[in-house]
């Protein structure tokens, strides 16, 4: 019988790699794919057993004996940890898998799995279709950065295709540096060459013949994988100086940063990928016109290149099915923070806050009372109360003052200290801004000064005064969002946690 352990970094971290040994000491024929996220089950070891795959976990290094007798016995299923068929489990089953499908499906980097299960159809696709009609169907799809702006796609890849220049770039933002984020870093290391086929549906309808993915230090795993689906690629045709025949050249190279969180702002990482120091580029010229090295340069994160693939193999129109209002097709929200079953839920916008943290995390894991949701990183909003009805969406949630981001959900349960939280805003703001504008690199330090008084009592009136006009300042004149962005918990937490803010 097949076995299959994750290689994903989470499993990882949790004994894979031991339990995957004595797996395979054991005799048995031990597989190693991605993880499908469910990390509240990892490490997740599948087997398949009488043509269906069934899941047992988590399955730690001392359950291991168990197991291997359990699978030596007539009836398997009866084990304790055993989940019933992988594809069956509630969490997964009820999800809309698009950009996740193959995730812990495909063997990562490996071009036959990856062919075999619909990989390299969008790129062959784009080629048939030419720059053009590529640049149709990103349009017809709706897509839109899954970043924090949101911007439509298609704009972006016109913009850099139309710009004349001798030489274009594609680059990947995989600097990840959100908290409660991973789905960049789940997607490259379990479906690697998903990510490297949308660069290359990018760099043909742009243009461009070179691409750089930037990959956040703290992602090592990521980087082996990458490195090899990529001498994989090559092999096979789909990177080089003739593209599956079509006489398109392009390729693709890892660059890992430094651990700068301001690295993941566009105009930062390029200045990085050009060796200087990660610091803000004022905007204009926007990168898409004078980007990497002053050439036209398309910039994406890893999950907006991803989608690239389906949207050219199954059809603009087909991505465009699913979502509300202005967006379109589905998001990979990450489920992190006081939850009881953390992980990655990949859903058609309109999912409404509520339901992701109820029907898929099951609540806090703690048992407590929810309390508050942080969407969007470490500078979203709180939301508490009602607004943890909102549907995800951009529009949606930013109507609330929320921020969707990168979809990253951190759950929070009656005994967070939400005044921490916004002093923790500034504290954060002013450790990683780049310190090229004085709204951010000043407004944050006086933000922690300004919370750290009202905590104290001290003149709370006054103090709340400059509190609010310190937000606006920093809102209105910071060069990028990471200043402009800081004021967003901090308001939060006045409009539903004043009490814990101001004594």
């Amino acid at each position: 019988m097949e076995v299959s352990v994750p290689a994903d970094a989470t499993a990882n971290a949790l004994g894979a790699d031991r339990v995957a040994d004595l797996l395979t000491l054991a005799g048995h024929d031990v597989v190693r794919r991605g993880s499908r996220g469910l990390f509240f089950l990892e490490p997740l070891v599948e087997v398949t057993l009488n043509g269906a795959v069934v899941g047992f976990g988590p399955i730690l290094e001392a359950d291991v004996p168990g197991l291997i007798e359990a699978l030596a016995s007539a009836e398997p299923m009866s084990h304790a940890a055993c989940i019933g068929p992988v594809h069956e489990h509630a969490y997964l089953r009820d999800q809309t898998r698009v950009t996740f499908a193959r995730a812990g499906e495909v063997v990562p980097g490996d071009p036959d799995d990856y062919a075999r299960l619909g990989g390299f159809d969008g790129l062959k696709r784009a080629i048939e279709l030419g720059p053009a009609g590529t640049l149709d169907e990103i349009e017809a799809s709706g897509l839109r950065g899954r970043g924090g702006a949101a911007f439509p796609a298609h704009i972006k890849w016109r913009t850099v295709a139309a710009e004349p220049a001798a030489q274009r770039y594609i680059v990947c933002n995989a600097d990840e540096g959100d908290s409660g984020t991973f789905a960049d870093r789940l997607l490259m290391e379990a479906d690697p060459l998903q990510l490297i086929e949308g660069m290359t549906i990018a760099g043909i309808a742009t243009g461009a013949t070179l691409g750089y993915i930037y990959l956040r230090s703290e992602y090592p795993d990521a980087a082996t994988v990458l490195t090899n689906a990529l001498a994989r690629a090559r092999e096979c045709g789909a990177l080089g100086a003739d593209v599956f025949g079509s006489g398109a050249a392009f390729d693709i190279e890892v660059r890992v940063g430094a651990g700068a969180y301001i690295c993941g702002e566009e105009t930062s990482l390029l200045e990085s990928l050009e060796g200087k120091r990660g610091v803000i580029r004022a905007k204009p010229p926007l990168p898409a016109i004078s980007g990497l090295f002053g050439q036209p340069t398309l910039v994406h994160n890893v999950l907006s290149l991803a989608a690239a693939t389906t949207i050219l193999a199954e059809g603009g129109a087909r991505y465009q099915d699913y979502g509300v209002g202005r967006s379109r097709g589905t998001m990979p929200f990450q489920l992190a923070g006081n939850v009881l079953r953390g992980g990655l839920v990949e859903a058609p916008f309109g999912l409404s806050l509520r339901q992701l943290i109820t029907d898929y995390g099951g609540g806090t894991r703690s048992g407590r009372p929810l309390k508050a949701v942080q969407v969007g990183g470490p500078l979203g909003s709180y939301l508490a109360g009602d607004d943890l009805d909102v549907a995800l969406g951009y529009e949606d949630i930013a109507e609330i003052g929320g921020l969707l981001g990168h979809g990253g959900v951190v759950v929070f349960d009656d005994t967070a200290d939400m005044g921490a939280m916004a002093r923790f805003a500034f504290e954060f703001c002013a450790a990683e801004s780049c310190g090229k504008c004085t709204p951010c690199r000043i407004g944050a330090v006086r933000g922690v000064e300004v919370v750290d008084r009202l905590r104290a009592g001290e003149d709370t009136e006054a103090n709340l005064i400059v509190l609010r006009d310190l937000c606006d300042t920093m809102e209105a004149a910071s060069l990028c969002a990471m200043g402009g962005l800081t004021p967003n918990p901090v308001r939060s937490v006045l409009a539903h946690f004043s009490d814990e803010l101001a004594r």
